[in-house]
């Protein structure tokens, strides 16, 4: 491992997994690398084989965002987990939260090392981080995902490094870490380019608080994405369109960057650009960078793709690290703080296209809890892009399970982006830009333009009576303004 640990006196700590996760006892408070990649894998098959062996424990497991199923996944069948933050999309883990049997709080996730270093979270016990390299001075090289790494290396008790060898070496270099200061000392976010860097190459490490390396062969669970289908092409098209004629007015400059998060609609929107002649030249300013982005650099469309992490198919990872000296000049990752900060989306002017699950009338959008009650996967980032972009889209396919449920309702179950945050609303039916409408005037394009047509005459019927009997800013009926989840609940069909 002399290539990959550089600094000679940390090779002494070489160990195996069972001596290592001795320091991760009941009550720990146990803070790991990752952000959808560049999770620990050995340090959580450790925990779960003690588990299975019928060790009585709890930890508290706090990561970047999204972990893989040798984290959350297997931490959450052997029921090791007190408390998880901020975010998770595993569906095991998912069941257990809405159970009450794991402790979940939804954060957004620029406000997380800042919480962290503040001690709102209790002590950074022990950080379990994947690393590619240690640098000649001590100081620890991420893999493919930064998220809120350098916070918790900076503040740890311990530290056990995960030293992969799965990921090459090229990795060096690709990182930009900045850690701003807290208030009331911290001055601007000097970033003002996409393509800027504004840290260091590498996260800055006491090695004297390292207590254990582990050699990890272990791989990110791999993304899979399938081809775009018919809607997400749809709402992708109706977004390039939208945008296109924007720029083209000279209301929006050509140059802002684009914010898309994970999923199909990401998928379809970034195909778009590889045949819209229009968007020539685009910069990517997002929380994870996926399999298009790739396609897009090989074609010379990408001016710099800046993220917090990469989640890449088995199929694009393999083609990465192949050419990774290429695919550096235009990519950057950095802490998550940076990605997703309100100050440097603002100020870079993003457009941002966010995900929902369901849309009122009004434009108030939920993005995480089905039927108002139980936690999808979180909020993530949406809310630092949708609340802080140039232009914001909340997107989502206009049904849902085969139909029997309707995207856009009267009253969302569950608030995550009111109507103040978002801009414009898409579904593969249509788009409607919200900035310039009244709420009454929102309420009747999203049903004219957005709702599926079985569920039109419903909520025209709604909207009426509500406009007719109370009137308002924002006509409601109180007893019925649920009455479509009500109906499903009761019947599995939001129109019987």
């Amino acid at each position: 491992m002399k290539d990959r640990i550089r600094y000679a006196p940390l090779r002494d700590k070489i160990t195996d997994p069972a001596t290592a996760a001795r320091h991760i006892v009941d009550g720990t408070n146990v803070f790991i690398s990752g952000f959808t990649a560049g999770y620990p894998k050995m340090i959580p098959m450790e925990l779960a084989r003690r588990a299975e062996l019928g060790e009585n424990f709890k930890i508290n497991l706090y990561a970047g965002a999204s972990t893989g199923e040798l984290v959350d996944g297997l931490l959450s069948k052997t029921d090791i987990i007190n408390w998880r933050r901020p975010y998770m999309s595993d569906r095991t883990m998912r069941e257990k939260i809405n159970q009450g049997k794991v402790s979940f709080k939804d954060d957004h996730l620029s406000r997380l090392s800042a919480l962290v270093r503040s001690g709102d979270w209790g002590k950074v016990d022990v950080a379990v981080i994947e690393a590619v390299a240690i640098t000649e001075k001590g100081h620890l090289v991420p893999t493919m995902s930064v998220g809120n790494t350098p916070t918790y290396v900076k503040y740890a008790d311990k530290i056990i490094i995960e030293m992969s060898e799965s990921e090459p070496r090229g990795l060096e270099g690709i990182h930009d870490i900045f850690i701003p200061e807290d208030p009331p000392y911290r001055m601007p976010i000097p970033l003002y380019r996409t393509a800027d860097r504004i840290g260091k190459p590498f996260i800055e490490m006491n090695p004297d608080k390292v207590v254990a390396i582990l050699k990890s062969g272990e791989k990110d669970t791999c993304a899979v994405f399938q081809p775009p289908g018919e809607i997400p092409l749809r709402i992708g098209e109706l977004i390039l369109d939208f945008v296109r004629h924007e720029m083209k007015k000279d209301r929006l400059p050509k140059t802002l960057p684009w914010q898309a998060g994970v999923g199909d609609v990401s998928n379809a929107l970034l195909s778009r650009f590889m045949d819209d002649d229009f968007f020539e030249s685009v910069d990517l300013y997002s929380e994870v960078i996926q399999d298009s982005v790739l396609d897009l650099i090989d074609m010379g469309k990408i001016r710099a793709a800046s993220a917090s992490a990469m989640t890449l198919s088995e199929k694009a990872r393999e083609r990465f690290f192949k050419e990774i000296y290429r695919y550096k000049e235009k990519i950057i990752l950095r802490p998550v703080e940076i990605s997703n900060s309100p100050e440097v989306i603002r100020r870079l002017g993003v457009i941002a296209i966010n995900t929902a699950l369901e849309v009122d009338i009004y434009g108030h959008v939920n993005s995480t809890h089905v039927m108002g009650s139980q936690l999808m996967n979180g909020i993530g980032g949406s809310g630092d892009f949708e609340r802080n972009g140039a232009l914001s889209f909340m997107v989502t396919p206009s049904m849902a399970k085969n139909g029997a449920i309707s995207a856009i309702v009267p009253m969302v179950s569950h608030v995550d982006h009111s109507e103040h945050s978002v801009d414009v609303i898409v579904t593969e039916q249509g788009l409607v830009d919200t900035r310039n409408l009244t709420p009454r005037q929102v309420a009747e394009a999203i049903i004219k333009k957005c709702a599926h047509p079985d569920y039109r005459d419903l909520l025209w019927d709604y909207y009426s009576r509500a406009l007719h009997k109370v009137g308002g800013h924002e006509p409601h009926l109180l007893g019925e303004a649920f009455s479509f989840h009500q109906r499903f609940m009761e019947t599995g069909d939001m129109k019987m």
